[in-house]
């Protein structure tokens, strides 16, 4: 990680600290940060650092005000969907993410927060996209409710830029991965992958495994989030990705590299809501952010399968 170090009197919440993003950030801010304030719905397990405020809570609830009040910046990375459960229940994820992310804003507007950083998602805004790699003036129609939903949430913080004078950066972020990434809940290739190579299991492959993605190592992700705490540059909005793109197939293939094992595979149709190819142009953030990612994929790689198989073992212990 190459994060530059952020002014100790900077007061900061972060919403949905106790997600794989979350954990990550609080770690990387923890000892730069004199005011830090950690929110999210669940709190049990988390490794709670000494000198930061932990407070549990719904976005609705009271605790949030707690959270946010007197703060200079909110990141806001709490959400409810991952792209495959979005679709599921398309006005559940409205209702439990679009209204709570405007709850939220409301209340950094009353508390009198300065800016807010929000993570959207740059696999999924642009939906099938004619330029590639892809840039953020390329045109966005999402094709499943999580993107309509991350691009929804976008277009309000800035009618909140306008009306209530509140500061925003977005980060469009492609596929993130990395340790503390679970396949619990349904999102994360790289790290479901792993797990069941770990576990023996067969790999489901949707289509011909053609599809091609642009993965992004979660270090990068925060310095990149950081990079936006004090930007005072004109644009808004930034890709954060490797800019390289991979297929399921050369994944399959640096994911035998690295653990020495033979993936067993299980094929299925293709499906609609996969995008043929996701790359994006990451040249905004580069120039204005000063921004680039450091981690290799296969390095990452290395790094996530370390993690994911010291966990399984872990648990495998504390079953027998």
């Amino acid at each position: 990680m190459n994060t530059t170090l952020i002014k100790s009197t900077q007061s900061i919440a972060i919403i949905g600290a106790g997600g794989f993003l979350g954990k990550h950030l609080t770690k990387s801010l923890s000892s730069q940060i004199y005011d830090l304030r950690c929110f999210d719905h669940n709190l049990i397990g988390i490794d709670k650092t000494e000198g930061i405020q932990w407070i549990e809570g719904d976005i609705s609830s009271s605790s949030l005000i707690e959270a946010i009040n007197g703060c200079s910046t909110v990141i806001h990375l709490a959400s409810t969907s991952t792209p495959s459960t979005a679709d599921k229940n398309i006005s559940e994820d409205a209702k439990k993410n679009i209204q709570s992310s405007l709850h939220l804003f409301d209340q950094c507007a009353a508390s009198g927060v300065k800016r807010i950083i929000f993570i959207s998602s740059g696999g999924t805004v642009y939906g099938s996209p004619d330029i590639i790699p892809t840039p953020e003036s390329a045109p966005t129609y999402p094709i499943t409710a999580y993107g309509v939903t991350k691009l929804t949430i976008e277009k309000y913080l800035d009618i909140y830029l306008r009306q209530k004078d509140i500061d925003y950066r977005v980060l469009r972020v492609s596929n993130i991965y990395g340790p503390l990434q679970t396949a619990q809940n349904g999102q994360g290739v790289i790290a479901s992958f792993l797990s069941k190579i770990i576990n023996n299991q067969p790999i489901e492959i949707w289509g011909d495994g053609s599809i091609t993605r642009d993965y992004i190592f979660v270090d990068d992700v925060i310095d990149a989030i950081i990079s936006c705490i004090e930007d005072d540059g004109p644009h808004k909005i930034f890709n954060i990705g490797s800019g390289k793109g991979t297929s399921i197939n050369k994944i399959i293939q640096l994911i035998e590299n690295t653990t020495g094992v033979k993936v067993q595979k299980k094929l299925k149709p293709g499906r609609k809501v996969d995008v043929k190819t996701n790359i994006l142009d990451c040249s905004l953030a580069n120039e204005q952010l000063k921004w680039h990612p450091q981690t290799s994929l296969a390095d990452g790689l290395k790094e996530t399968y370390t993690w994911i198989k010291n966990i399984c073992r872990y648990t495998n212990i504390r079953r027998s």
